[in-house]
Order: structure tokens, then sequence, then C-alpha cells
């Protein structure tokens, strides 16, 4: 299995339902995909609070590497992916992005 993770550091005058509804429309995303599920995200919690500006994130498990393949290629996904990176604080700079097997 692989697990995508994606930490964003969003501009700090995005709003929480902006994001939020970012979010929700990837856990629909998901669940339409084959191979993909498990979405899970949103705002820290972390009593570490090391976060370091990385205050939200999500993750998506894929059965393989060719099902990861298919969402990162997927129209809907890039276009999310495109506002993820217009609203994060620097543009790309303030996302980070590991697909691990898990």
């Amino acid at each position: 299995m692989i697990r995508h993770i994606v930490l964003t550091r969003f501009a700090t005058d995005t709003a929480e339902e902006t994001i939020a509804g970012i979010y929700g429309d990837l856990e629909r995303l998901t669940e339409t995909l084959a191979g993909a599920g498990n979405f899970g995200g949103g705002r820290s919690q972390s009593p570490e609070q090391i976060e370091r500006g990385y205050m939200h994130g999500f993750t998506i498990d894929f059965d393989t590497w060719d099902d990861l393949r298919t969402y990162a290629e997927d129209e809907h996904h890039k276009s999310l992916g495109a506002q993820i990176v217009a609203l994060a604080a620097g543009g790309l700079d303030g996302v980070l992005v590991l697909d691990i097997e898990v």
C-alpha cells in the first residue's frame, strides 16, 4: 500500500471553510477512484506544536503505485492541487508531498 501524505502551510488569510471545502472535494474524488481510499485530513492539533507552519495536511492510501499515478494524472485532482498551491504561503514552497510504502 502507498500512503500519499500532503502537508500545507496555507497563507494566513485562508479561511478554514475554504480548506475544508477543498479537502471535502479531495475525499469525494478519492471515493471515485479504483485503488484509492482512506482519505483523512484537517488542521493539526498536535500537543507537540512543531508543525513549523504546516498546520494542515491530508493522507490518501493507494493500493499500488499505478493507482497513485492515476490519481496524479486526474484532471479534477490537478485542479484541486492548483487551488492548494494558490492558497499556500509561497505557492509550491508551502506544500510538502511524501509517498511511502506502508
